[in-house]
C-alpha cells in the first residue's frame, strides 16, 4: 500500500505510473452482473438480509462446487460475507482461542498474520522455497505443529507465487487432523493444471472464496464461507453483530454471476494467460531467471536480489525512477526478501511498457548507460 499511495502521487503530479503492483484485474465487472445489480436497487431490493445471505446465492454457491470439484455443500453451511478478508476473520475468530496457532506458509498473502493476531491467535510460518516449485514441504510442516496449533492456512492458487498445491499434498496435510482453512479466492484463475478444494479431501474445513478476482468485482465486496455445521451459528452471530449482513443487491448480482457469466469468464482466464506468458517473456529477456511459472492467479514472484538487498528499497527505487510500480517480497514475510511480486493483471500494452522501462532501470543502474 505504501508503493501504491506514492504511485498515487506520482501520478498526481502529471507522470504516468504503469501498476504492477495492485492485485485488482483491470477489466470492467461483466455486464450481465452490473446489470442485475443496477435491476435489483431500481426493484427496491435495498434492505438487510439474512445474516447468514440469500438463500438463491447460498445455493448457488453449493451448486457452483458440486459442479466444480464434485462435493456436495450443503447451502445451510454457507455463509455469505462482505469480501473474502471478513470471511477469513470470521473463521479464525470462531476457531481460535487466545494463543492458538495458525501455520502459514513462508512467503505468505500480507494480511494473513493480521488477521490472525486480531483474532487473537498466532500465525507460526512455515518456509517454502522456489527451487521446491513453491510447494508446501510435509515434514518442515509437521515439525513446526505443536500442542497449541489449531489449524493450517492454505492458499491455492496463491498470492503471491501462484501456486497449485497438488492434490495429494492437500490429501496429506487434510490427514494430519487439524482444521484446514483454505483461501480459494483465485480459484478459476488456472492456466496449467486441475484446481482442487480442500472441501474435498476434509469436513473439517472453513473454505474463503468470493467474487473479487474471478469475475472483476474487488469493489462489489461479496465474499463467502463454507463452514463445519457446529460453526454455523457461532459465525452468523459473529456476522450478526460486525456486519449486520452483505450488501442485498450484490448478492443478487452474485447469483447471476454463477449462473449466467461463466463464458465471459472463460474469455477472462484466457486473456490473464496470454499476459502471462507476455510477462514471462519479458522479464527473462531482462535478464531475471524464472525458475518457476505461476500456474493461477495473476502474480509472479521474481528473483531479483542481483538487483539489492532489500526488497522495499528497490521497489521504491524503481517507482521514483522509471515509475513502474511492483510490491516488495518482504511483504510476504521474510520468505519474500530477496523477490518482487509482479501483477500481470493490466493490459499487455502496459505489460509491454512496464518491461520497457524496467529495462532503462537496468541499463541506468548497472550498465552505466
Amino acid at each position: 500500500m505504501d508503493v501504491l499511495e506514492r504511485a498515487k502521487e506520482i501520478e498526481a503530479q502529471g507522470d504516468r505510473v504503469v501498476h504492477f503492483e495492485v492485485g485488482e484485474p483491470d477489466l470492467p465487472t461483466p455486464r450481465i452482473i452490473c446489470d442485475e445489480a443496477i435491476k435489483s436497487i431500481r426493484k427496491g431490493d435495498t434492505k438487510y438480509t439474512s445474516s447468514l445471505g440469500i438463500p438463491e446465492l447460498r445455493e448457488a454457491i453449493s451448486s457452483d462446487y458440486r459442479e466444480n470439484y464434485g462435493v456436495e455443500v450443503s447451502p445451510g453451511t454457507v455463509i455469505v460475507t462482505m469480501g473474502s478478508s471478513p470471511a477469513l476473520f470470521l473463521a479464525m475468530a470462531s476457531l481460535l482461542n487466545p494463543g492458538d496457532e495458525v501455520i502459514i506458509t513462508d512467503p505468505h498473502y500480507a494480511c494473513y498474520p493480521q488477521i490472525i493476531k486480531i483474532a487473537g491467535g498466532v500465525a507460526k510460518p512455515v518456509r517454502i522455497y522456489e527451487e521446491e516449485g513453491f510447494q508446501i514441504d510435509l515434514n518442515r510442516m509437521k515439525k513446526a505443529i505443536s500442542r497449541r496449533t489449531k489449524a493450517i492456512l492454505i492458499n491455492s492458487p496463491s498470492n503471491p507465487t501462484g501456486v497449485i498445491l497438488e492434490p495429494d499434498l492437500m490429501r496429506e496435510i487434510s490427514d494430519l487432523g487439524l482444521y484446514i482453512i483454505s483461501d480459494e479466492i483465485y480459484h478459476g484463475l488456472v492456466y496449467d493444471g486441475v484446481l482442487h478444494s480442500a472441501y474435498e479431501f476434509t469436513d473439517k474445513a472453513f473454505v474463503v472464496n468470493g467474487f473479487s478476482k474471478l469475475y472483476s468485482m474487488t469493489g462489489w465486496r461479496l465474499g463467502y464461507l463454507i463452514v463445519p455445521p457446529d460453526f454455523v451459528r457461532p459465525i452468523q452471530k459473529l456476522q450478526q453483530n460486525l456486519f449486520i449482513s452483505p450488501n442485498s443487491f450484490v448478492q443478487r448480482a452474485g447469483v447471476v454471476a454463477l449462473h449466467s457469466a461463466k463464458p465471459k469468464v472463460k474469455g477472462i482466464v484466457q486473456l490473464f494467460s496470454e499476459r502471462r506468458n507476455r510477462m514471462i517473456g519479458g522479464l527473462r529477456e531482462l535478464g531475471f531467471e524464472i525458475r518457476y511459472e505461476p500456474r493461477g492467479a495473476f502474480y509472479l514472484f521474481v528473483n531479483t536480489e542481483k538487483l539489492g538487498n532489500s526488497s522495499y528499497r528497490l521497489a521504491f527505487d524503481i517507482l521514483e525512477d522509471v515509475h513502474v510500480a511492483v510490491t516488495p517480497g518482504i511483504d510476504f514475510g521474510l520468505g519474500g526478501e530477496g523477490y518482487l511480486r509482479f501483477s500481470y493483471a493490466n493490459s499487455s500494452k502496459n505489460i509491454d511498457e512496464g518491461i520497457r522501462r524496467l529495462g532503462v532501470y537496468i541499463d541506468r543502474r548497472f550498465k552505466g548507460v
